[in-house]
């Protein structure tokens, strides 16, 4: 089974201290790692591998319900600009990431600290030391899903 099924089981088993929201189409969740400050995932409830796979209905609901929360996570960390991905090649199951951006964020890395995410090295993004506190955790979910609610 793929990692976002599995993740998607341990929202379902109540296990998953990430969860935020179900939606329609998908799970919104908080980014493990926090080095930017509201990263969000949302997962697609369909394990497809690309977005032309979904029926049309489906495909066009998933993709609004993304910017939504994307709308959402802007709202909620107060971010300058947003960044949205959907690669894929580690995890064929479809699935946004959504980064909260602000100015100078990547610091040194980049052009004047400037530049997609994946230019900070991925060792420091995933270093432990950017998992949030349960604490923060709590709080991070619990301004999410006020902004998500006002926006449902």
């Amino acid at each position: 089974m793929c990692l976002i099924c599995n993740r998607i089981n341990l929202i379902n088993d109540g296990a998953n201290p990430y969860f935020v929201k179900e939606l329609d189409t998908g799970y919104v969740v908080i980014g493990d790692h926090q080095y930017f400050k509201g990263y969000t995932v949302f997962l697609c409830k369909e394990h497809k591998t690309e977005i032309f796979h979904l029926p049309k209905l489906y495909k066009m609901r998933f993709l609004e319900e993304m910017s939504i929360v994307a709308e959402a996570v802007s709202k909620a960390f107060k971010a300058e600009k947003m960044n949205y991905e959907l690669l894929g090649n580690g995890d064929t199951h479809l699935h946004w990431h959504l980064f909260p951006r602000k100015k100078d964020d990547l610091g040194n890395y980049g052009n004047n600290g400037k530049g997609p995410v994946w230019w900070y090295p991925m060792e420091k993004m995933y270093s432990d030391n950017n998992r949030p506190s349960d604490k923060e955790l709590e709080e991070m979910k619990k301004q999410l899903e006020a902004e998500l609610e006002k926006l449902l």
